[in-house]
């Protein structure tokens, strides 16, 4: 086939990549001129019977739980398909917003099913590339001949479905899946024509190793990213300041900020200021990771034109200064790495609970080859066979992801015991906690959506049935 995009669009229950499931996925392969090959997918995920979406989430997308199961397809079903269909050879999988949230969910669902999660986005010559740093960065220094929108709040907005209102594109479904597809596909036509050398150039630097090539060069360079602010199209000038320790990137520092307040702060003050999250993004801490896997949007410091240097309020004269002082702390990289570590072990007390679960150990390491051989015969065995797989994993997860796996794409092949096992599972899943269990969470929330003034007879009808697909799906109380 040769190369080409997938562009693709998850609708999901929820933000969580961890706790969430997909429940639509959109794609359409499109060759490298951007013309559709193929019919496009659409396809709708069932939810297992211990998953609650977030209601808010649901009355967005429309896309309630019973219509999954109604007409859906397993999990494992549409990944056996997502792996030996849409993965073909030397596919680049585009989306907007993908490489944040999309992939994570990819992953995550991967994981649950005895996939490796990592192998579909590089192996037999695939990548993955996302639109939406594109977007910013050509607003940012090459916004001729294209129309960007601003939000209700006056700060310049990159939402898909402001750009495709603004420039003429069709999107007549915002938040369907494949109608975001379709739109995100549009846009990457409008922007490929109207700057086809910023296009290209960010395309070929999707690849980690062309991203190192410039960073690594330990040169300021121009970095665009959601982490900046709105006030500066998301984009700075920037200077590496050695290897992220956890990570396969770097930490930078944004030179637009005068480095002189980071000369006598120790590691626990700056681990401290480093977490807070400043509502003036003008006053965030001025050090973050670039991780060269994310497809980061870089570009020499030489395409910054007087336009841009006006636009972006940034002045070649003060990146230069800022730099030259930065050089002048030289303890700044030994307190760093303390304040990461610091900031590290916070992160670890507050999700130890989470990580207790199985479907969130993903990131806890990578499956021996053992292992993976192991898996391919979970994969392959179908109703039939899945109660005859007897395997045991060296790798722990894989035993406890086991019996999940098999009640939520086999539950007609489980023993009284198994059953038994599910519904224990599923009890203490929804509701332990009391009245913070994830069930009493749901009942309120839906209750506080429909004392909502002035409700359409369709969101009316989207909170009664979630309504009750949660009664539908209460586990029975059980004997210890």
């Amino acid at each position: 086939m040769g190369a080409s995009f997938y562009f693709y669009d998850l609708e999901t229950t929820g933000v969580n990549p961890r706790s969430g499931r997909i429940m639509q996925f959109g794609g359409q392969r499109v060759d490298m001129n951007l013309k559709p090959i193929g019919e496009p997918d659409n396809i709708l995920v069932k939810l297992s019977d211990e998953i609650l979406p977030d209601p808010d989430a649901i009355m967005i997308t429309g896309i309630t739980p019973q219509a999954t199961r109604a007409d859906g397809i397993t999990e494992a079903e549409f990944l056996k398909y997502f792996v030996n269909e849409i993965c073909q050879p030397d596919t680049i999988f585009v989306g907007f917003n993908n490489i944040r949230f999309d992939d994570e969910f990819i992953r995550h669902s991967l994981y649950r099913n005895f996939y490796d999660a990592y192998e579909w986005a590089w192996q037999d010559k695939r990548s993955r590339w996302d639109l939406l740093d594109v977007v910013r960065m050509t607003r940012a220094l090459r916004p001729e001949n294209i129309k960007w929108p601003v939000g209700t709040d006056g700060k310049a907005s990159n939402r898909l479905t402001l750009l495709t209102s603004m420039n003429g594109l069709d999107h007549a479904n915002a938040h369907d899946a494949l109608s975001d597809v379709q739109a995100t596909i549009s846009l990457a036509r409008l922007l490929r024509n109207k700057q086809t050398k910023l296009f290209d150039y960010l395309l070929e630097y999707r690849d980690k190793k062309k991203v190192q090539s410039l960073v690594l060069k330990n040169q300021p360079f121009i970095y665009t990213s959601g982490k900046y602010p709105s006030k500066y199209e998301k984009t700075t000038v920037v200077v590496n300041l050695g290897d992220h320790p956890g990570k396969q990137g770097v930490l930078v520092y944004d030179l637009r900020r005068n480095p002189d307040f980071l000369k006598d702060l120790t590691a626990e003050e700056i681990a401290k200021i480093w977490q807070v999250r400043e509502e003036d993004e003008t006053k965030r801490f001025p050090i973050k990771t670039l991780q060269f896997n994310r497809c980061p949007a870089v570009a020499p410091l030489g395409v910054m034109d007087k336009k841009s240097c006006e636009r972006l309020e940034l002045s070649l004269e003060t990146i230069e200064e800022n730099r030259k002082k930065l050089t002048k702390i030289t303890d700044l990289r030994p307190k760093l790495l303390k304040a990461l570590e610091i900031m590290d072990k916070h992160r670890q007390a507050a999700f130890l609970v989470d990580e207790k679960d199985v479907d969130n150990q993903l990131y806890d390491g990578f499956f021996e080859d053992g292992d993976k051989t192991a898996m391919s015969v979970v994969r392959a065995a179908g109703y039939d066979e899945i109660g005859s797989v007897d395997l045991t994993f060296k790798d722990d997860r894989l035993n406890k992801l086991f019996p999940l796996y098999k009640a939520r794409n086999f539950p007609a092949s489980l023993t009284p015991e198994e059953r038994e096992a599910w519904e224990k599972f599923r009890y203490n899943r929804l509701l332990s906690g009391g009245e913070r269990s994830q069930l009493s969470l749901y009942f309120t929330r839906l209750g506080e959506l429909a004392e909502r003034k002035g409700l359409t007879s369709s969101q009316q009808y989207l909170l009664e049935e979630l309504q009750l697909y949660g009664e539908s799906i209460m586990p029975e109380p059980f004997e210890e």
